[in-house]
């Protein structure tokens, strides 16, 4: 028997689309005319962070990828397949690193308790946290080191995106590709832009310049 919860959902769907409708009786015709979004939302999985509802994007306007603490890993197919298709498919101008405060997957990169197979995930954001410990370590208050890391986590995804091969072809063709990175308030509901902004590989060290 379906739950009053999975009900609820149902019926919200029902009512938004008459919403939509009442507004416009084309929306969904034109919706499924196909999608050029400006924009690529890389973000974390947590629930409480919609993309679109926190810029105030329409369907049709931001392409979503979501993973656990906001990450761009080099071996990540789906990571990758999405990036691909959103710069030489879609052409997309701005890719949105958006991390947020209070996030459990940089949480618990800080620590040292085992959760189960997501180990092996949070060892990248480790990783990060052993490049920085002398900064980081020098943070006394723990909450604060915590915000620090959840922010220098956003950077590291912004230049690790910059690096690959995808983003930086499309910079060699003449392509306009902006990456940026920001961190979302849960208390506050505001982004922070972090002013890590690249939009060519020469802000990268020469070591991953790539050669075309």
């Amino acid at each position: 028997m379906a739950s009053d919860f999975y009900r609820k959902i149902l019926d919200n769907n029902k009512k938004w689309v008459e919403e939509k409708l009442a507004i416009d009786k084309d929306f969904f015709k034109d919706l499924a005319k196909g999608q050029t979004p400006p924009l690529l939302w890389i973000g974390c999985s947590d629930s409480r962070v919609p993309a679109n509802e926190i810029i105030g994007a329409a369907p049709g306007e931001v392409f979503v990828h979501r993973n656990i603490a906001n990450m761009v890993i080099h071996s990540d197919m789906n990571m990758l397949s999405v990036l691909d298709y959103a710069v030489n498919a879609l052409k997309i101008q701005h890719i949105i690193v958006c991390g947020h405060y209070g996030c459990g997957g940089v949480k618990a990169a800080m620590g040292n308790d085992s959760i189960g197979i997501i180990d092996n995930w949070i060892r990248h954001i480790k990783d990060i946290y052993r490049f920085h410990h002398t900064y980081l370590d020098s943070i006394i208050d723990e909450n604060e080191r915590f915000n620090k890391f959840v922010e220098i986590n956003v950077k590291e995804q912004v230049y690790d995106l910059a690096k690959t091969s995808i983003v930086q072809s499309a910079w060699k063709n003449g392509q306009e590709v902006s990456i940026h990175g920001w961190v979302y308030g849960l208390n506050s509901g505001y982004v922070t832009d972090l002013n890590v902004n690249i939009d060519s590989n020469e802000k990268l060290d020469e070591v991953y310049q790539l050669k075309f």
